[in-house]
């Protein structure tokens, strides 16, 4: 079993096939409802276990709800992939403070909330993955991607730490 969060398109979507296709059951989040549900449908038809949760990353109510929506109809989660993300361009001089909020709420907070939900239940059943989806990004800087760049390390660094919660 396992739970993705930004599910809705490009890697998401595509990953949501691969898990389902491989006998996982698939928990998808995503804030696109009719997206997700449509991807729901489309797997279900296919013989797979799927649900859909409408699912804003930003909104660490709506990311516990996801989790906790997965634990009670499954048991428990085996793999939580956070992988939400924006990628808006612009270099440093243009001051798109906006732009930054939203990368920084989505990027960053998004997969820590992911983390803070689902940490718990793994920790309980002493089991569990977590993939922070990144980005080349994370390793290297774009002049108009520097707090997309941004994100994406704080991303991996968040990544790296490996918590004793089995132990």
């Amino acid at each position: 079993m396992s739970s993705l969060l930004g599910a809705s398109s490009r890697l998401g979507e595509a990953t949501a096939h691969q898990l389902a296709e491989r006998g996982a059951t698939v928990v998808l989040g995503a804030r696109r409802r009719d997206r997700i549900d449509a991807l729901a449908d489309e797997l279900t038809t296919k013989g797979y276990k799927v649900r859909a949760v409408q699912t804003h990353v930003t909104d660490r109510q709506q990311v516990s709800n996801l989790v906790d929506t997965a634990v009670s109809k499954f048991g428990q989660i085996d793999v939580m992939l956070n992988n939400a993300g924006l990628m808006p361009l612009a270099p440093f001089e243009r001051l798109k403070m906006d732009e930054w909020d939203r990368m920084i709420d989505v990027n960053i907070k998004g997969a820590l909330y992911g983390i803070a939900a689902v940490l718990p239940h793994m920790k309980a059943g002493k089991s569990g993955h977590i993939i922070n989806v990144s980005s080349v990004y994370g390793h290297v800087v774009d002049p108009c991607a520097a707090v997309y760049c941004a994100t994406k390390f704080a991303v991996r660094a968040a990544s790296i730490h490996r918590p004793k919660a089995f132990a």
